[in-house]
């Protein structure tokens, strides 16, 4: 009973007092070891981060040489470095294919593509369908069809429709829809797409 006279009601035991200090000690290793956890390993991950990497791909046929960041994407290289302006950044999420453009023959969002990622392929943009001053069917079908308004919309729509002929050269009215299906027309001209469509088809063909 001598022992514990002065453990009262407003004291603080030595046992008490111990067991406080371990539980603070092994507190403050915990939050020591998250915040070294958190910490970067050197200063080569943050160089790389803020850093430009050289790419080389062919853009419209001919040899490009760029230099990127590792975040930009192939929408923004295009528009902001290459002065493709052409492709539109509309969504910026891929939902509305106004940035379309063509990787190796085949239609992509470039708003969610990066640009390293274009490394040594083969990118086209609608500046890249013509050939000199003679259109392309489907920019030519585009014309005399009206199958434009507002414009956000036409570049994204005019390549999905260029890949589509590319590889069916009579497209049914189903098989166009399918084919732009990617692609949204806020002033709502798919008629005159379709029939964009049907005469660019003629057009290819060699037809008047």
């Amino acid at each position: 009973m001598g022992g514990h006279a002065d453990e009262g009601k407003g004291s603080v035991s030595r046992r008490g007092f111990l067991k406080s200090a371990g539980v603070a000690a092994a507190a403050t290793s915990l939050i020591d070891d998250a915040k070294k956890a958190m910490e970067p390993v050197g200063p080569a991950p943050a160089a790389a981060v803020r850093g430009e990497t050289e790419i080389r791909f062919k853009l419209n046929g001919k040899e490009t040489v760029a230099k990127v960041p590792p975040s930009m994407t192939l929408l923004e290289l295009l528009r902001e470095r290459l002065d493709m302006t052409g492709t539109k950044q509309v969504c910026d999420r891929g939902a509305c294919g106004a940035c379309t453009v063509h990787l190796d023959g085949r239609t992509v969002n470039s708003c969610l593509l990066l640009a390293m990622d274009a490394t040594g392929r083969d990118v086209t943009t609608v500046e890249g369908l013509a050939v000199g001053d003679r259109l392309h069917p489907v920019q030519q079908g585009f014309v005399e069809e009206d199958a434009m308004q507002c414009g956000f919309c036409t570049p994204g729509m005019v390549m999905s429709c260029a890949a589509l002929l590319a590889k069916n050269p009579a497209p049914t009215r189903a098989e166009c829809a399918e084919g732009i299906s990617g692609n949204i027309c806020r002033c709502g001209t798919y008629l005159n797409i379709f029939r964009a469509m049907d005469r660019a088809s003629a057009l290819a063909k060699g037809g008047k």
